[in-house]
């Protein structure tokens, strides 16, 4: 397992997540992460706090160590 940021800069107003760090097997998988920590819906643009799926930006910054489980690890939300 890796560790990523993901983030996005479309939805820049207040009440959205700008980006978060997660635990995926690989970038495909991290793009699917909600930083909020729901489920993935790409129905639905996550009640406009988030970006769908082409536009999250994903970079690559360690290996997770024994026992993280994949998901969300922390979220920054700007909140209005």
């Amino acid at each position: 397992m890796n560790l990523y940021k993901i983030s996005q800069t479309k939805n820049d107003s207040y009440d959205t997540y700008d980006s978060a760090i997660v635990c995926a097997a690989s970038k495909a998988e991290a793009k699917k992460i909600h930083p909020g920590g729901r489920a993935n819906s790409w129905d639905s643009l996550w009640d406009g706090d988030w970006v769908s799926e082409e536009d999250v930006v994903v970079k690559k910054i360690g290996v997770a160590g024994k026992g993280v489980n994949p998901g969300l690890i922390l979220a920054s939300y700007s909140a209005g």
